[in-house]
């Protein structure tokens, strides 16, 4: 078995399984992938596979009709990523606990997950008694990752963002998200280069821009890197 590493919440210690089956859905756009977690879970006793879907739009959908206790999110999918799908559901219901299943063990997805809220972030080789744990942990309100992901959380957690962090209310009611799509596009980022860096779709960026526009009374990107230098928004030399 490979290490591992857990926080557990100490209210939940004990290693003392529901009654009911924890109820799973299955998010990754492999059809392979789906039917193997599946098929590995289908003799855990008190987890139960309800649904499997292929995309960060139809997890969205799926939880608000099946309402699972924990998911299991690939990161890089069509369409919406696993991270921006985990924003979504967890500003809806933060009850629901989501793990991160990926290849993509990056500095750069983890710290992105760890940000959108997931409950714990676990490599696609881990074995079925790690994932089993994961579950179990996660579902009694825990988190759980493996020692290399543990790693890079700690590595990353306190680095320093480039763009700065307002300490002050948000100009014309910005949203954070908003504010951090205004610095990357005020510094030449192209909406393609945004979507990466947030881990959002390029529609997604496309609609931040529109909204950040039209509270900021801007018409166009030049209007709107000439505002960010102006109140100092963003550091020249970053440009």
């Amino acid at each position: 078995m490979q290490n591992k590493a857990y926080i557990p919440n100490n209210k939940y210690c004990s290693a003392i399984m529901n009654s009911n089956p924890i109820k799973v859905l299955l998010t990754d756009d492999h059809t392979l992938i789906r039917h193997g977690v599946a098929a590995m879970l289908s003799d855990v006793a008190d987890v139960e596979v309800i649904a499997s879907v292929s995309s960060g739009e139809d997890a969205i959908n799926a939880v608000r009709e099946n309402r699972p206790d924990v998911i299991l999110m690939d990161v890089l999918m069509g369409g919406m990523t696993g991270i921006e799908a985990t924003r979504w559901i967890k500003s809806d219901d933060p009850t629901i606990k989501v793990v991160m299943l990926s290849m993509e063990i990056s500095r750069e997805y983890v710290s992105a997950g760890i940000q959108s809220g997931v409950d714990g972030y676990l490599p696609k080789d881990i074995d079925k008694d790690t994932l089993v744990e994961a579950i179990r942990t996660v579902s009694k309100g825990g988190r759980f990752f493996n020692d290399a992901i543990m790693k890079l959380v700690f590595e990353d957690f306190y680095s320093r963002e480039k763009l700065k962090t307002p300490t002050a209310k948000l100009p014309n009611d910005l949203t954070k998200r908003e504010f951090e799509v205004l610095g990357l596009v005020a510094t030449g980022r192209t909406n393609k280069e945004v979507a990466e860096g947030l881990f959002i779709s390029v529609k997604t960026v496309e609609t931040h821009k529109t909204n950040i526009l039209q509270k900021l009374g801007l018409k166009n990107t030049a209007e709107l890197v000439k505002y960010a230098i102006k109140n100092k928004l963003i550091d020249v030399d970053t440009i």
